[in-house]
């Protein structure tokens, strides 16, 4: 766990999937074609403490979906891609525009589709339900499943690695 901390008191960028990581990766979709998921409240609080100490947060998703669109900006998430069938090619430029190197920068993932960005990044995360060779290609792994907490644990493991998450944690007391 030593190097792991090591690896996360770097973290500049968090780059985190939705669907199987920000959500349990059930699609609810109505007979109009509308698309509903659910996203876990503490997953959205730990982001949006972690976004206060500094380290950027971004999305890369395979699948298009207004409602995330509406989530991240509640969260104040402005690098948003979706619709990244291949996300190898939207974490360049996303690196390439804030100038943020790999090993400065952290990802999440929970299927096949996120190992290739899992690959070339300083510290590769998968949630505890993921598919087992993305467990296999991780640095870590969550104690919590995607939608459940898993960005959470992410969130505070990166805020304690940099030495504020007990200030942060002790503000609400």
């Amino acid at each position: 766990m030593k190097d792991i901390l090591e690896k996360a008191s770097r973290i500049r960028l968090l780059i985190l999937d939705v669907d199987g990581v920000l959500t349990d990766g059930s699609l609810f979709v109505g007979d109009d074609g509308q698309e509903y998921k659910a996203f876990n409240s503490r997953d959205g609080h730990g982001i949006k403490m972690l976004q206060k100490h500094g380290v950027i947060v971004a999305i890369i998703t395979g699948r298009t979906s207004k409602v995330v669109e509406h989530r991240m900006a509640n969260l104040g998430v402005g690098h948003v891609y979706q619709g990244k069938l291949e996300k190898l090619p939207a974490y360049e430029e996303l690196a390439t525009k804030l100038g943020i190197p790999a090993e400065e920068t952290a990802y999440v993932g929970d299927d096949v589709v996120d190992l290739p960005v899992m690959r070339k990044i300083g510290l590769a995360i998968a949630v505890q339900d993921a598919h087992p060779l993305v467990k296999a290609h991780s640095h870590w792994q969550t104690p919590s499943r995607g939608g459940r907490g898993a960005a959470r644990d992410v969130c505070e493991m990166l805020m304690e690695a940099q030495g504020v998450l007990e200030n942060e944690l002790d503000s609400y007391l």
